[in-house]
Protein backbone atom coordinates (compact mmCIF):
# COMPACT_ATOMS: atom_id res chain seq x y z
CA UNK A 1 0.00 0.00 0.00
CA UNK A 2 1.22 3.33 -0.73
CA UNK A 3 -0.18 6.69 0.22
CA UNK A 4 0.38 9.43 -2.03
CA UNK A 5 -0.05 12.88 -0.38
CA UNK A 6 0.27 16.30 -2.30
CA UNK A 7 -0.42 19.59 -0.33
CA UNK A 8 -1.36 22.35 -2.72
CA UNK A 9 -2.79 24.20 0.03
CA UNK A 10 0.18 25.73 1.93
CA UNK A 11 -2.02 25.70 5.30
CA UNK A 12 0.11 25.18 8.22
CA UNK A 13 -1.46 22.69 10.62
CA UNK A 14 -0.61 23.08 14.61
CA UNK A 15 0.62 19.99 14.74
CA UNK A 16 3.97 18.51 12.80
CA UNK A 17 3.10 15.15 11.62
CA UNK A 18 0.32 15.13 8.87
CA UNK A 19 1.80 12.26 6.29
CA UNK A 20 1.93 10.14 9.09
CA UNK A 21 -1.81 11.02 10.51
CA UNK A 22 -2.88 10.82 7.07
CA UNK A 23 -0.84 7.06 6.24
CA UNK A 24 -1.73 5.29 9.79
CA UNK A 25 -5.51 6.33 9.41
CA UNK A 26 -5.32 4.51 5.67
CA UNK A 27 -3.57 1.70 6.88
CA UNK A 28 -5.82 1.50 9.97
CA UNK A 29 -8.88 1.48 7.78
CA UNK A 30 -7.53 -1.32 5.19
CA UNK A 31 -6.27 -3.53 7.75
CA UNK A 32 -9.46 -3.53 9.42
CA UNK A 33 -11.40 -4.27 6.73
CA UNK A 34 -9.04 -6.52 4.51
CA UNK A 35 -8.46 -4.59 1.54
CA UNK A 36 -5.94 -5.63 -0.57
CA UNK A 37 -2.61 -4.15 0.46
CA UNK A 38 -1.19 -3.74 -2.81
CA UNK A 39 -4.22 -1.07 -3.70
CA UNK A 40 -2.91 2.53 -3.43
CA UNK A 41 -4.94 5.84 -2.10
CA UNK A 42 -4.01 9.43 -3.52
CA UNK A 43 -4.92 12.16 -1.21
CA UNK A 44 -5.23 15.62 -2.25
CA UNK A 45 -5.12 18.65 0.65
CA UNK A 46 -6.39 21.51 -1.70
CA UNK A 47 -8.09 25.42 -1.63
CA UNK A 48 -11.72 26.34 -1.09
CA UNK A 49 -11.95 27.15 -4.71
CA UNK A 50 -10.16 24.19 -6.40
CA UNK A 51 -12.29 22.12 -3.93
CA UNK A 52 -15.37 24.06 -4.81
CA UNK A 53 -14.70 23.54 -8.57
CA UNK A 54 -14.39 19.68 -8.14
CA UNK A 55 -17.58 19.37 -6.35
CA UNK A 56 -19.13 21.35 -9.03
CA UNK A 57 -17.99 19.40 -11.81
CA UNK A 58 -17.99 15.42 -10.29
CA UNK A 59 -21.13 16.05 -8.24
CA UNK A 60 -23.03 19.17 -9.44
CA UNK A 61 -22.84 21.00 -6.24
CA UNK A 62 -21.95 24.39 -6.37
CA UNK A 63 -20.15 24.72 -3.16
CA UNK A 64 -17.14 24.17 -1.07
CA UNK A 65 -16.91 21.00 1.22
CA UNK A 66 -14.43 19.81 3.29
CA UNK A 67 -13.59 16.40 1.32
CA UNK A 68 -14.72 14.48 -1.37
CA UNK A 69 -14.21 10.51 -2.27
CA UNK A 70 -13.89 8.86 -5.77
CA UNK A 71 -13.76 4.92 -5.47
CA UNK A 72 -12.56 2.92 -8.13
CA UNK A 73 -14.64 0.25 -7.16
CA UNK A 74 -18.15 -0.71 -6.27
CA UNK A 75 -19.09 -2.67 -3.69
CA UNK A 76 -22.14 -5.28 -2.91
CA UNK A 77 -21.58 -4.52 0.48
CA UNK A 78 -19.94 -1.71 2.40
CA UNK A 79 -16.18 -2.98 3.58
CA UNK A 80 -16.25 -6.17 1.15
CA UNK A 81 -14.51 -5.59 -1.64
CA UNK A 82 -15.47 -7.14 -4.30
CA UNK A 83 -11.92 -9.16 -5.03
CA UNK A 84 -8.27 -9.14 -5.89
CA UNK A 85 -7.66 -6.74 -8.21
CA UNK A 86 -6.40 -8.31 -11.50
CA UNK A 87 -2.75 -7.95 -13.23
CA UNK A 88 -3.08 -5.25 -15.66
CA UNK A 89 -6.16 -3.13 -13.36
CA UNK A 90 -5.70 0.19 -11.82
CA UNK A 91 -3.68 -0.74 -8.61
CA UNK A 92 -5.55 2.29 -6.81
CA UNK A 93 -8.48 2.40 -3.91
CA UNK A 94 -9.36 5.73 -4.94
CA UNK A 95 -8.98 9.17 -3.96
CA UNK A 96 -9.61 11.80 -1.46
CA UNK A 97 -9.36 15.49 -1.83
CA UNK A 98 -9.73 17.48 1.39
CA UNK A 99 -10.30 21.17 1.90
CA UNK A 100 -7.05 22.01 4.41
CA UNK A 101 -8.90 25.43 5.27
CA UNK A 102 -12.06 23.73 6.20
CA UNK A 103 -9.99 20.90 8.98
CA UNK A 104 -8.98 23.70 10.58
CA UNK A 105 -12.06 25.37 10.43
CA UNK A 106 -14.03 22.62 11.28
CA UNK A 107 -11.81 21.51 14.47
CA UNK A 108 -12.61 24.64 16.37
CA UNK A 109 -16.31 24.84 15.53
CA UNK A 110 -16.42 20.74 17.10
CA UNK A 111 -13.98 21.97 19.87
CA UNK A 112 -11.81 19.20 19.08
CA UNK A 113 -7.81 19.47 17.73
CA UNK A 114 -6.85 19.92 13.93
CA UNK A 115 -5.19 16.27 14.04
CA UNK A 116 -8.71 14.85 15.10
CA UNK A 117 -10.48 16.74 12.67
CA UNK A 118 -7.83 15.53 9.62
CA UNK A 119 -7.67 11.99 11.25
CA UNK A 120 -11.68 11.77 10.95
CA UNK A 121 -12.36 13.04 7.68
CA UNK A 122 -9.11 10.62 5.73
CA UNK A 123 -11.70 8.03 8.14
CA UNK A 124 -14.43 9.30 7.15
CA UNK A 125 -13.37 9.69 2.96
CA UNK A 126 -11.62 5.91 3.28
CA UNK A 127 -15.40 4.10 4.44
CA UNK A 128 -16.57 5.73 1.01
CA UNK A 129 -13.66 4.34 -0.95
CA UNK A 130 -15.17 1.00 0.66
CA UNK A 131 -18.64 1.28 -0.17
CA UNK A 132 -20.00 2.99 3.23
CA UNK A 133 -22.34 6.25 2.37
CA UNK A 134 -24.34 8.07 4.79
CA UNK A 135 -27.71 9.15 2.50
CA UNK A 136 -29.47 6.57 3.78
CA UNK A 137 -30.54 6.75 7.19
CA UNK A 138 -29.92 3.32 8.23
CA UNK A 139 -26.11 3.60 6.11
CA UNK A 140 -25.39 6.70 8.00
CA UNK A 141 -25.60 4.81 11.36
CA UNK A 142 -23.79 2.24 10.29
CA UNK A 143 -20.80 4.48 9.05
CA UNK A 144 -21.03 6.57 12.35
CA UNK A 145 -20.70 3.74 13.76
CA UNK A 146 -17.58 2.24 12.20
CA UNK A 147 -16.10 6.06 12.36
CA UNK A 148 -16.22 6.02 16.05
CA UNK A 149 -14.82 2.32 15.91
CA UNK A 150 -12.19 3.65 14.08
CA UNK A 151 -11.48 6.91 15.89
CA UNK A 152 -10.63 4.84 18.52
CA UNK A 153 -8.98 2.64 17.01
CA UNK A 154 -6.66 5.62 16.16
CA UNK A 155 -6.50 6.77 20.20
CA UNK A 156 -7.26 10.16 18.97
CA UNK A 157 -10.40 11.43 20.54
CA UNK A 158 -12.30 14.63 21.33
Amino acid sequence: MKVFIENESRVAFDFKDMDRVIRKAVKTVMEDKKIPMELDVNVLLTVPSAIRSINREMRGIDSVTDVLSFPYFEYSKPGKFPGKPEDGEEQILGDIVLCASKVKEQAKKYGHSQKRELAFLIVHSMLHLIGYDHIDPDDAVLMQKEEKRFMELLKINR
